[in-house]
């Protein structure tokens, strides 16, 4: 792999975050809030970790990378994704034909509101094969998302 990242373990949720977020908490606060990746993956592993699930988190900065690890997710008994594709979003086909020929359900995350930004953040590749999208409520939408992940599992959505 690219940036030598580990493969992605058995787990019940997959957490894939795309490029620049590895920067939170310091990259342009007053957009994506000053909450770090580490503090969000940290709630979001005791959040599932509480209801039973296995929930693994990974990010990385190549497009390439993202692909492989959504490409796992089949072999690691995977069976929601939490994306935040960021930039990746608007542009990778790769990303969407990935997430396609995996099969897996998944929730789009995005801490700013892409549709009060620049206007080409208003197309999402991958949007229209998510189950939900979640942007505008900055960390919190992560929770959100796991909130919708923990009630499909548990049947009770």
């Amino acid at each position: 792999m690219l940036n030598d990242m580990k493969p992605l373990n058995p787990c019940d949720v997959a957490l894939l975050n795309g490029p620049n977020l590895n920067l939170l908490g310091t990259r342009e606060p007053e957009v994506y809030g000053a909450d770090t990746l580490k503090s969000i993956e940290a709630k979001m592993m005791a959040k599932a970790n509480a209801a039973g699930l296995k929930l693994e988190s990974r990010q990385t900065n190549f497009e390439g990378e993202l692909v492989s690890l959504i490409q796992q997710m089949k072999s690691a008994g995977t069976t929601f994704l939490i994306i935040n594709a960021a930039a990746y979003t608007h542009t990778s086909i790769a990303i969407r034909d990935a997430i396609a020929a995996v099969d897996v359900p998944f929730i789009e995350v995005h801490l700013s509101n892409i549709y009060k930004r620049e206007q080409f953040r208003h197309h999402s590749y991958l949007s229209e094969r998510a189950e939900a999208v979640i942007c505008g409520f900055g960390a919190m939408g992560y929770d959100v998302a796991l909130d919708y992940v923990i009630g499909k599992l548990r049947g009770s959505l």
